[in-house]
């Protein structure tokens, strides 16, 4: 019996961990294709040249 449980546990354990990897891989193509579009729609800065398009 406690076998049983400890073999369900993994499996609702590593459900778990490969569902939060498959949002977390979504989550990551989200933020490169905003990372990518702020290169292509950065503002020119002062003086003529384009500027970074985020303020560090």
């Amino acid at each position: 019996m406690g076998a049983l449980l400890l073999v369900l546990l993994l499996a609702v354990i590593l459900a778990g961990v490969g569902f939060a990897i498959h949002i977390l891989w979504w989550v990551a193509i989200v933020v490169l294709v905003l990372w990518l579009l702020g290169f292509v729609f950065r503002s020119a800065g002062s003086g003529g040249s384009r500027g970074r398009w985020y303020r560090w």
